[in-house]
Order: C-alpha cells, then sequence, then structure tokens
C-alpha cells in the first residue's frame, strides 16, 4: 500500500544476495504522477525510502550489492490508478499505445524538464538516503523513457522530438543529471532496442540509427558509466520470440557493444534475456561483460550457487511474476 514495498520483500531480496553478488531491483516508480498500477513499489517518499534502506542493509549484510531500476510509466499506465491520486495519463507524445486505447495528453516542455528533475530526486534516493550501490535507469519495454526515443510514441516538435538527435538529447540531458548528482561509477542504463512491448518497435531504418547514436553519445560523453545492459533481440517485454533460443530475429547486439567500446574495463555490457549457464558461458567468452538472469533468478534464491555447481534449477511460474504474495517468489534452499 502507498507504493512501500510489501512485507515479503526483505525476505525475497534477502534470499537472493550472495558475496559480491549484483542485484538490479524490479521497477521503482520515481513519483505518484509516473505511477500507472497498483501496488507498484515506489522511492519519492520517507516510508518507501526507510523500507528500502532495511532491504538494502540486509543485502549489504550478505556481502552483496544492488542497484534500484528507476522509470516512469508513462503513456502505459492504467488511467484509473492515476485519476485516484489526481493525475491524468500522459507520454512524451499523443499517439496512443494501441488502437482504442486512451490517447496520453502530450506533456509541455516543462513538464518534460521537471521530470528530469523527478528522476535525480528518485536517484539521490535510492543512493544516499537508502543507501543503494548504484542506479538503473529503465529506458526499456515501452516504458516513459523508451516512449523518448521512439517515433512511434514520441511525435514532439520541440527540441526533444523529430530527430535521431533530438530524442537522443532528453536521454543525455538526464543521464548528465543523474550522473552529476551521484556520479557516473554509480550509474547505469537499459535498453531494448528490439522489442515490440507495448508497441515502441521502429522500422529498422529508424531504429538502428537512433540506438546506435543515443549509445555512442553516451559512451562519448560520460564514459565512466557502471554499465549498459542490453536486453537479447529474442525477448519482447515479460515474453519471448518463439523458439528463443535460437531465434533472434536475424538481429544481433554486437554493432552496439562495438559502439559501446566493446568490454570497456570499469564499464561492462550487461546482456539479458532467455539465457542458460551454457549461452551466458558462451555469450562472456565471446564479447566479455555480464550476462543477467531474471527469470531463472526469481525460481531459485540460491542461484549463483546452482549454476557454480549445476545443480538443476526450479522452473519459474509465469502466472506469479506480477502477483503480490510469496508464491513462486520465496522458496525453501
Amino acid at each position: 500500500e502507498d507504493n512501500v514495498p510489501a512485507d515479503i520483500s526483505q525476505e525475497y531480496y534477502s534470499q537472493r544476495a550472495s558475496l559480491g553478488g549484483l542485484i538490479i531491483s524490479e521497477g521503482v516508480v520515481i513519483s505518484e504522477e509516473a505511477n500507472g498500477w497498483l501496488n507498484a513499489p515506489g522511492i519519492w517518499n520517507d516510508s518507501q525510502i526507510a523500507c528500502w534502506k532495511q532491504i538494502v542493509d540486509g543485502i549489504h549484510a550478505k556481502g552483496g550489492f544492488i542497484y534500484m531500476q528507476i522509470f516512469a510509466a508513462g503513456r502505459v499506465a492504467s488511467p484509473d490508478v492515476l485519476k485516484r491520486t489526481g493525475h491524468n495519463l500522459a507520454s512524451p507524445g499523443d499517439i496512443p499505445m494501441n488502437e482504442g486505447d486512451p490517447a496520453p495528453k502530450m506533456m509541455s516542455r516543462d513538464d518534460m524538464y521537471r521530470y528530469l528533475e523527478t528522476f535525480t530526486n528518485a536517484a539521490k534516493n535510492a543512493v544516499i538516503e537508502a543507501g543503494f550501490d548504484g542506479v538503473e535507469i529503465h529506458c526499456a519495454n515501452g516504458y516513459f523513457l523508451d516512449q523518448v526515443i521512439s517515433a512511434n510514441a514520441n511525435n514532439r516538435t520541440d527540441e526533444f522530438g523529430g530527430s535521431v538527435e533530438n530524442r537522443s538529447r532528453y536521454i543525455l540531458m538526464l543521464i548528465k543529471s543523474v550522473t552529476e548528482a551521484i556520479g557516473q561509477e554509480k550509474t547505469g542504463i537499459r535498453f531494448s532496442p528490439y522489442a515490440d512491448f507495448q508497441n515502441v518497435r521502429m522500422p529498422d531504418d529508424q531504429l538502428e540509427p537512433q540506438f546506435m547514436h543515443l549509445i555512442t553519445a553516451i559512451k562519448d560523453q560520460f564514459p565512466k558509466m557502471a554499465y549498459l545492459h542490453l536486453i537479447e533481440p529474442r525477448i519482447q517485454g515479460s515474453g519471448e520470440v518463439p523458439n528463443s533460443v535460437e531465434s533472434s530475429q536475424g538481429k544481433s547486439l554486437d554493432h552496439l557493444r562495438e559502439a559501446w567500446g566493446g568490454d570497456r574495463e570499469g564499464s561492462p555490457v550487461f546482456a539479458a534475456g532467455g539465457h542458460t549457464l551454457g549461452t551466458a558461458q558462451e555469450t562472456i567468452a565471446e564479447h566479455g561483460g555480464a550476462v543477467v538472469f531474471g527469470r531463472a533468478f526469481l525460481a531459485n534464491p540460491d542461484l549463483p550457487l546452482r549454476l557454480r555447481h549445476r545443480l538443476e534449477l526450479n522452473k519459474a511460474n509465469r502466472e506469479t511474476f506480477y502477483t503480490n504474495g510469496a508464491e513462486g517468489k520465496s522458496f525453501p534452499f
């Protein structure tokens, strides 16, 4: 309630903490007006910060590390949920997510600048107040920041829309603001270039220049960023392209890794999406960096141990992913 992490959260995160292990949190909403769902955790008030601090302290007590993934909903929010707190559906543009969906209000220029400050305050609350080791800026899967860089969602005509450079500009301004507040070394960013989840994927002739420009600019302007987190082409939001391990839509992350400068010391590329132990080992052997596990970690709190000793894994139950109870999230081990 009140966007404070549920009681089970402390147990959930503590179970998954391990010496030297890095956890990236669930998506955490930056403000009340940026929310879109019931029971979504936030990081804008004292009660939320205090609860997150307990969670972080538990992870640190086990020698682990945790970054908070910060995000805003934009046009994918529930209008009914927003109305409960006196807010309206708003987005960088006024294009509805799908035909028949309510059209969001295009945010004013002042609103866009205000969100820069809101994201920055969320980062400060996470790192300075709650003790997180850093934040991950969630610019993926069709949420607000992904809407900014997609011509499928952003039809602005000001300095934040209409061209590759303008759509990149907002993200670069955001990174500048956040890194000035908490440091480049404590800031990562996540993209899902090939995902069509929530209808943000552009045609390839728009998509490729956009992500090449943005990732290259981030690397050049913020060379000490903690990491670049990329979602594999086979993943579509919480789902996968059929035959996901074999099929990547004919796409690869290789050129985006190259734009980042490869496996740069101190600023690696993280790859996520449908990996097994075998594919993770192959990816790291070929490209360096790291591989991120989500669903497998959800179903296996002791995942690092199981991978290290090649033990059988619990199978994740997708039907429990977004429920409020312990089912599918808390396991004896």
